[in-house]
């Protein structure tokens, strides 16, 4: 989902000062409510596609790798497929953040960058909840990550994070961290790029 459930719920109770979208996310039935929250709220817009880049601060930076201006059909009629992925870089850090992308996409951005080292990140946000029509092997084995971040709801209907996909990230020697085990997950990052991870609730 392009949108993320809680995004109106943020927008309405903290501070925000830039709402990243991409182009295909005005097909979401939610859109017309964020974009009106936002003009309320005076919160800016701006519609990112693939090859742009966003920077924080001089060594901080997101780089979109995925959408395109192009809809990207799953098959299913959803907007997953489309979702934002990006890559956060701090000097030598880097994590990358997939959404709620699948499959398909993941085969798209296995093709697209191949040739190069940018999938490959420090840290994986787990695509899809750890959804089973995510998180394949070649892509793990592509980011190589230390460290798997899956948001996820504890006693949730869709039986996520699915099995499968614990067992493949289990496979790369990645550590798992869930918030409906650990509850939230703090990152912090040294200047070094030393990685310390504190969650609410010690395993």
């Amino acid at each position: 989902m392009i949108i993320v459930i809680g995004l109106i719920s943020i927008m309405k109770n903290l501070k925000v000062d830039t709402l990243i979208v991409c182009k295909q996310s005005s097909l979401s039935k939610e859109y017309e409510t964020i974009m009106q929250l936002a003009k309320e709220k005076r919160i800016k817009i701006k519609v990112v596609t693939k090859g742009d880049k966003i920077d924080i601060e001089p060594q901080c930076s997101f780089q979109i790798l995925h959408p395109t201006s192009f809809f990207v059909d799953d098959g299913k009629g959803g907007l997953n497929a489309n979702a934002i992925t990006a890559k956060l870089t701090y000097k030598k850090f880097s994590m990358l953040l997939t959404g709620d992308i699948e499959e398909k996409s993941e085969k798209l951005l296995l093709q697209e960058y191949q040739n190069t080292n940018l999938l490959k990140s420090d840290i994986l946000k787990v695509a899809h909840h750890g959804s089973k029509s995510s998180s394949s092997e070649e892509f793990l084995k592509t980011v190589k990550p230390q460290i798997s971040l899956i948001g996820v709801g504890k006693k949730n209907t869709f039986g996520h994070p699915n099995e499968n996909v614990l067992k493949r990230i289990k496979q790369i020697g990645s550590k798992i961290y869930r918030t409906d085990l650990q509850g939230e997950i703090r990152i912090q990052v040294n200047k070094k790029g030393k990685i310390k991870v504190e969650t609410q609730i010690k395993k």
